[in-house]
């Protein structure tokens, strides 16, 4: 006798019944509004803090939307900054026009050069007498198949802006967050970067991207020991399956296909996430809410990383 197929929960996620689409929360001037699910957290978390973000201009990105929930938030003034700068101006007017009081400053900047990252770090403790808190978002990722199809200059690629960029983002991060003035007296700061569950686990992403962020991990983790003692904490996140500029193609042809439903459906949420979803992460790691999270590797990927890879419907 045949056994009946297992049958999954009846119950079903607003999210899932629902799935939030760009296009539901308006635009601003050429681009969407920042999709989101959590109601807005207005509040002083990082009240007087001056910030620097990296890797800030793609539109559906989690620099773009980290830097609104700064803003949220009371920052003082936010360095938004990318190599690309096609939208930095767009956001600069979105944020002016939604928090007047937050000074937001726009900066080309490359990730893997030196001398751009310790540019807008002495430009802003230079200016405000203070670094409070750094993102080290920026990031690429190239190929997509076995490392036998991966080259030698695509690795040292990816590797120069995942992995130096975070390391010199910290290098000069940290600098600064030393320095101290008549508004921040003793030093201190929190310094996040963007890792990913390619960081954690393995066939999460190609060789190059995985090695990227596993390293960016080890900078997190082994930094956050070498600063000890100065209030400088260090904590990298590491996003699952997020609806960015990067992830865009996969989102676009899935829709077309009409199969969205599986994109994120191996996690116990059972779907992809949202940049604003991380951001949320990155916003509290950067306040005094997280003043005793440190040195850790922060997970925001519905759960994927928290088990180990099974089949929907078969498991006992």
């Amino acid at each position: 006798m045949s056994s009946a197929p297992k049958a999954r929960l009846a119950a079903l996620s607003e999210q899932l019944v629902n799935p939030p689409k760009p296009s539901d929360f308006g635009t601003f001037e050429n681009i969407n509004r920042i999709p989101k699910i959590a109601k807005d957290d207005v509040g002083p978390s990082v009240a007087g803090k001056v910030i620097i973000v990296t890797g800030a201009n793609s539109p559906q990105g989690i620099g773009r939307a980290t830097v609104h929930q700064f803003a949220r938030n009371g920052a003082k003034a936010i360095y938004i900054c990318d190599y690309q700068t096609d939208y930095l101006d767009v956001h600069k007017r979105e944020l002016k026009s939604l928090y007047p009081d937050v000074e937001i400053h726009t900066r080309k900047v490359d990730a893997g050069e030196e001398a751009d990252v310790a540019g807008v770090v002495d430009e802003a403790v230079n200016k405000y007498g203070r670094l409070d808190v750094v993102f080290a978002n920026a990031g690429i990722s190239i190929t997509q198949g076995r490392i036998l199809e991966s080259s030698a200059e695509d690795f040292v690629k990816v590797m120069r802006t995942n992995a130096l960029g975070v390391f010199l983002a910290t290098k000069h991060a940290a600098r600064g967050m030393l320095h101290t003035s008549p508004s921040k007296p003793h030093p201190g700061g929190s310094i996040i970067a963007t890792a990913s569950v390619a960081g954690l686990r393995s066939n999460a992403g190609a060789t190059d991207y995985s090695a990227s962020k596993a390293a960016v991990i080890s900078i997190m983790q082994t930094v956050a020991y070498q600063m000890a003692g100065t209030g400088i904490r260090c904590n990298a996140i590491c996003p699952g399956i997020i609806e960015t500029g990067m992830t865009s193609i996969m989102y676009e042809m899935a829709r077309q296909r009409g199969s969205e439903r599986k994109i994120g459906q191996l996690n116990p949420l059972q779907r992809g996430g949202l940049a604003d979803e991380v951001a949320r992460v990155v916003a509290f790691l950067g306040s005094e809410s997280a003043s005793y999270v440190n040195g850790q590797a922060w997970a925001v990927d519905g759960g994927l990383s928290a088990g180990l890879p099974f089949v929907p419907g078969k498991i006992a």
